[in-house]
Parts: structure tokens; C-alpha cells; sequence
């Protein structure tokens, strides 16, 4: 029996439809499993290549049909991640702010609409079903647990109008104790503090690592301020409170704005309060329930601080985080709970890996690929590629490593990551600032062979195995110094265990770091750029590579090295727009008393903003149908070199910022336009 989970948006890549509540569409996914077993799942986002994708998983959807070899109409039963009074409501509400007959005011029909439009098919309206979003969440991590009983946390910033659950899994059955409303959010808590500190919605992770830096007390008695303890688990935190004592408490930032030590802080005392509440949530539960394990999900289930200090405490013997927490593993649970109800459940095993998404293909596929950008990239292929890999880091290099399928999450696990040598303390910062271009504060991760992993972490109550990069650990203090690079200011890391059994590929990377230098530790990081979601395909590697400073890839066998590139190497190449980019030229103020005519590349992501191009590079993309060659494209419109020149440098510009796309010429260049695509306003 197939079962299909489907979270995301309603609308597809290329519209602009009015959104509904950012904390609800977002993090689109499809998981396909079959009698209860996981057999395809991917992010939208690693597909259409837009971060927290908020629009319809058309491209998830169709990679996990085709993964299993079947058609959608194959498939049993499709189950979206929230209930249809509650998808309904927000489609009411969507109507009456901005009428439209585009959309019905039906969440059955819209989802059998869109599915029909995307893949011909019609289906049986009974084929379809909607759960509970906050159920979904539960059922993902636990009947991924491998536990026969078990407590469950799942808390978030909002959906359905709450906030979260406490329930308790037994065998197949996931039994609700209590709910949060959305009023108590602890995910809308921590969202609505860090905005004082220049952050927003899906920036929590980048304060949870500034939070080492502060010290919480100065803070403290404001942030009790925001909350209460009450009886039997019971919390109460008041949102409305902190936006106007912080403004009258601390120096605002805003973003790009310097840290100071207030901003430290402030962001300790945010975390405290976070670890206070969840610890006085879980103590009254584990007391009244006697419930001697733990599932986590949701979220703020993604603070591995939190889950850190949780496995340290001995409150409970064993703790499972689902390793998508996030609204995407709503996606593997509606999968799951779509399967039990047609009387699959999920086997009782214990999660071990989830590289379930696209594979990178076949060796001579790969090759052809990389091919392509002959006069932008040195191929070798090498029988030992693990060895040349573990060469390179060893002497300074950082690499881009891709293998076999993507994982499931938000986690790099070794088969789409950017790795490095873990001791010298200056390559965080290198890969921060020239790699991914972010806070220079922000920790990498360590991945350590599983056999080695008690020699060089403080491991919680004889824990061997964390495979997800879910917990906070602590280095033991007679490595802290050896490992510089991934050992963040308070002696923790997020750790990641590598099994042999699970990713031989990668465990063997390791090891071969580990004949040549005795450390069986990389540096392990998300392989993307600021810009844009971790990498998927061979065409994604290449693209980040191209446009960061990375030292060397590593593509299957392949061992891929920049060349230096002419002005015709780039002119030989094709440009496109992504299907969420539009071109728009407009009227607009460039000082208080004057406008002009501006051109814009605009998205259709949410936040994405409009990035002003010059005139000639409007124009030259106006000329585009689909994809065109750039020299193509320069003698039609008889360009000087330096004109050339100029508008390469823009081009590069944009496409580093995932605007434009560049990359080898198709067979046919010239294809008929996509009217979103190319828009021209008066």
C-alpha cells in the first residue's frame, strides 16, 4: 500500500497568490512510503531552490513517484499536513481580505485541482485525506523512535491555532494529553525576541549560537517577565510584553547591524527561558506519566541546545528527535498516519538514516555533467577519491563533498556537505566569511566515526549513536584545544556520529582523514551558499562551487577543480531565469524629488525582494526565450568587450544570489518564453 504526505504552500514556483500566515505554509515536502516504510522523501526547497519553499511540492511529489516507478494515481491514499476545517478557515480568511474566484473556498478541491493540473490525474476525492498538523508531528518521531512507549513533545510556532501537544505513543497509537494554544507559543516566543536582535522567522538556529556568547543574568528578570510557571506542566508566556520592555531595555539592532554585549544577552537570557519552560513542561509529564523516554518534534524540537541539556539531565533514559522537526517532517508523519489508517503502521525500528532523496544518477551521467562546464572545471576521476579528499582537507582545503542521495531535513549528514579540517580554529572563520558568507560567531559541526566518537565527546549516560545532528554535546576539555574549528566559546558541539553500516562512503572519507592526520573528526557543514537551499543535484554542486570559494568538489569519483576562466568561457555559456524570477521595469523614486524608470529582477519568494539591474542587462534579458547563449546574445546586441565584461560581472552578480542562472547550453537554446518569467511593467 503506498501512502503519500504532502506539506507546502498552494500555489506553484512561478505565482504570487496573497499568503496566509507565515507560521503555517511553509516547508514544503512529499514523503512516499510504502506498508509503513519510507522509500522516497524530499524538500521542495531542494528542488525548486527556494529556501522554506512556501509553494506546492509539484517537483517532491514527482520525484518520489518516479523514484517507486508509479503514477500518482498508483498511489493508496494523500494526506496534507493540516485538517480540511482548519485549511477551510484560512481559505475563508484568504477570500474575504483578497477576494478571487482563482481559489476555491474548498481545501479538498483546491488539493484535487492542483494534483490534476500538475499530473493529469484525477482522483477520488475518499484517495484524499487531511490530518492534524500537531498528530503529524507526533507520529513522525514516534513511530521513527523505535520506542514501544514513549512521551511526545511536539511544540512549534503555531498551526491550527496551537502551538504544540504533549501525548503518549503506545505501539501504534499516538493519545493526546494536552495542547498549547498558539497564544503560548514558544516558537512565536523566541520568534518575536529576536526581531530586537536584526533576526526573523527561520534565523532561531543563528541565536541559539549567538546565545554562548551572553550571560543571562543581566536580562534575566526582564525575560520573567515574559512568563509563567504554573501547576501540573501548565505555562503561560505573554508576547505582547516583550517587543516594548526590550525596546526600553536594550539597543535595538538592526539587521547588519554590529553585536554588542547587550545583544549576547539578551539572546542567553531568550535561551534560558526556552530550556526553564521546556524542562518544567517535561518534568511534571515524565512525573505523572512515569514515562522513561522521550520523542521530540516540531520546530523548536531543531534547539539542540535544549535537546542537549535534556540527555545531560538524566531526566529521561533515551531521547528520539525526528531529524526534519520542522513543518517539512509533517510530510513523513501525514504519510504515516495516512498508512496506519489503511492498516500499515510503521515497523518498531529505530531510525537510522534518511538519505531518501535524489540520487545523483549513474557514473557516466555525472561525468556528462560536469563535462559540460569545460573551460570552468579540471575533471579527474579517481579510484580512490575518498583518499585525494582526505589529502586535501589535510593540507587546508576546503571541499564541497556530494555522494549517492540527498538526506531528508535541514541537516547536511555527509552526502551534500562542505567539509574541512576540524583543528585550526581559523577555518570557521574562513568558511563563515568566504564560503557562506554569514556571522563569523556561528559554529560547524563535528562528524566523527561512530567507534570514535566516546574518545573525543562527553557522551550522555553511554550514548553512542547520534546520527542527526539533533544534540548539543560537550568536548571533552583535553580536545577542546585540538579541535579549534568545531568547538564553539562554551565547549560544545553539534555532533554528528557516522556508521560505517549506514554512509560507508562517508565513514571511509573519515577514516582515510584519520590515517593521515589521527583525528577521526571533519568539519561538517550544509553545502550551499547564503543564498539559496543546501545543494541537491550535480548542476546545484557545480553552481555553489562556481560561485563561492571553495577549494576543490568532490562528485561521486570525480575530483573537480576550478580553471582560470576567459571572458569566452563565460560568453559560451546559457542564461535563464528561474522559474521565481520575474523582470519588471518600473517607475520609482531614486531621491525624495525625483523618480525614474528602474529595472528589477523580483521572486516570488516570500521575502525575496527586488535586486535593481542596469538598463542594458534588462534588455539583454528581455531577449531571452527560455535560455540563451550569452555570445549569442552579446552580438545581437553588438557589444563592445568592455561592455561584455561589465555585464558578465553582472550577471555573476546575480546569479551568485540565485537571480539569474548560468550554466551549459541545452541542446535547444532558444525555447518559447514562460509569460511569468518575463514581465515587463509600465
Amino acid at each position: 500500500m503506498l501512502c503519500l504526505g504532502v506539506s507546502g504552500g498552494l500555489d506553484k514556483v512561478y505565482e504570487c497568490r496573497p499568503e496566509l500566515p507565515s507560521t503555517f505554509l511553509h516547508d514544503g515536502a512529499a514523503v512516499l512510503v510504502r506498508d509503513g516504510r519510507v522509500i522516497a522523501a524530499v524538500e521542495e526547497e531542494r528542488l525548486n531552490r527556494v529556501k522554506h519553499s512556501n509553494k506546492f511540492p509539484s517537483r517532491s511529489i514527482q520525484y518520489c513517484l518516479e523514484a517507486a516507478g508509479v503514477r500518482l494515481g498508483d498511489v493508496d491514499r494523500i494526506a496534507f499536513y493540516a485538517t480540511e476545517a482548519y485549511c477551510n478557515t484560512m481559505l475563508e480568511r484568504l477570500f474575504v481580505s483578497q477576494p478571487s474566484d482563482a481559489i476555491p473556498i474548498d481545501a479538498r478541491l483546491l488539493l484535487r485541482t492542483m494534483l490534476a493540473q500538475e499530473f493529469n490525474t484525477e482522483l477520488d476525492p475518499t484517495r484524499i485525506s487531511f490530518v492534524s498538523h500537531h498528530q503529524a508531528h507526533a507520529v513522525s518521531a514516534f513511530a521513527m523512535s523505535g520506542f514501544e512507549k514513549s512521551l511526545i513533545l511536539a511544540i512549534d510556532g503555531g498551526g491550527e491555532f496551537l502551538s504544540g501537544l504533549v501525548a503518549i505513543g503506545d505501539g501504534s497509537e499516538v493519545n493526546q494529553l494536552e495542547s498549547f494554544p498558539e497564544s503560548n507559543s514558544l516558537g512565536l516566543f523566541y520568534l518575536e525576541t529576536i526581531r530586537y536582535l536584526g533576526y526573523s522567522l527561520f534565523d532561531e538556529y543563528k541565536v541559539m549560537g549567538l546565545a554562548p556568547y551572553g550571560d543571562p543574568v543581566p536580562y534575566r528578570k526582564l525575560f520573567e517577565q515574559f512568563y509563567e510557571l504554573g501547576d501540573y506542566g501548565g505555562y503561560r508566556v505573554h508576547l505582547d510584553r516583550i517587543g516594548p520592555a526590550l525596546v526600553r531595555n536594550i539597543q535595538v539592532r538592526r539587521k547588519g547591524m554590529p553585536f554588542t554585549q547587550q545583544h549576547r544577552d539578551v539572546s542567553a537570557s531568550l535561551q534560558e527561558a526556552l530550556e526553564r519552560i521546556v524542562f518544567h513542561i517535561l518534568r511534571h509529564y515524565r512525573e505523572a506519566t512515569g514515562m522513561t523516554r522521550l520523542c521530540l518534534a516540531g520546530g523548536v524540537a531543531h534547539n539542540c541546545t535544549v535537546n542537549g541539556k535534556l540527555l545531560y539531565s538524566g531526566l529521561f533514559e533515551d531521547i528520539f528527535v525526528q531529524p526534519a522537526a520542522h513543518d517539512a517532517g509533517c510530510a513523513l508523519g501525514a504519510a504515516l498516519m495516512a498508512s496506519r489508517e489503511i492498516g500499515q503502521s510503521a515497523p518498531r525500528e529505530r531510525l537510522q538514516e534518511v538519505y531518501w532523496g535524489p540520487d545523483l544518477g549513474t557514473e557516466h551521467c555525472v561525468e556528462q555533467e560536469l563535462s559540460a562546464w569545460v573551460g570552468h572545471l579540471d575533471i579527474e576521476r579517481s579510484d580512490d577519491v575518498a583518499g585525494r579528499a582526505a589529502d586535501l582537507m589535510a593540507n587546508g582545503a576546503v571541499i564541497g563533498w556530494v555522494q549517492g542521495r540527498s538526506e531528508f531535513g535541514p541537516r547536511a549528514l555527509g552526502n551534500r556537505s562542505i567539509l574541512a579540517d576540524p583543528r585550526p580554529a581559523a577555518n570557521k572563520d574562513r568558511i563563515n566569511a568566504m564560503v557562506k558568507k554569514r556571522e563569523g560567531y556561528r559554529p560547524f559541526a563535528p562528524s566523527v566515526l561512530e567507534e570514535d566518537a566516546p574518545e573525543y565527546f562527553d557522551l550522555p549516560a553511554g550514548l553512542r549513536e547520534f546520527p542527526f545532528m539533533n544534540f548539543v554535546v560537550r568536548v571533552h576539555e583535553s580536545k577542546r584545544d585540538l579541535l579549534g574549528a568545531i568547538t564553539h566559546i562554551d565547549g560544545t558541539a553539534r555532533l554528528q556520529t557516522v556508521s560505517r553500516k549506514s554512509n560507508p562512503s562517508y565513514w571511509g572519507l573519515i577514516d582515510e582523514f584519520k590515517k593521515r592526520t589521527g583525528i577521526p573528526v571533519v568539519l561538517n557543514t550544509s553545502f550551499n551558499n547564503n543564498a539559496e537551499p543546501i545543494v541537491d543535484s550535480v548542476a546545484d554542486a557545480v553552481a555553489t562551487f562556481l560561485t563561492t570559494e571553495l577549494d576543490a568538489l568532490v562528485v561521486g569519483p570525480f575530483l573537480v577543480r576550478k580553471r582560470a576562466v576567459t571572458l569566452d568561457d563565460w560568453t559560451s555559456l546559457a542564461v535563464s531565469l528561474p522559474p521565481y524570477a520575474s523582470l519588471y521595469r518600473v517607475r520609482a523614486h531614486t531621491a525624495r524629488d525625483r523618480q525614474d524608470t528602474v529595472c528589477e529582477v523580483r521572486t516570488t519568494v516570500s521575502g525575496g525582494g527586488a535586486v535593481r539591474i542596469s538598463d542594458e542587462l534588462f534588455d539583454l534579458l528581455m531577449r531571452v526565450k527560455g535560455e540563451a547563449v550569452l555570445r549569442d546574445l552579446f552580438d545581437s546586441m553588438v557589444l563592445d568587450r568592455t561592455k561584455r565584461e561589465a555585464l558578465v560581472e553582472e550577471l555573476r552578480g546575480l546569479w551568485e544570489q540565485r537571480r539569474v542562472r548560468l550554466h551549459p547550453p541545452s541542446c535547444a537554446t532558444h525555447l518559447k518564453s514562460d509569460s511569468h518569467q518575463m514581465t515587463e511593467l509600465a
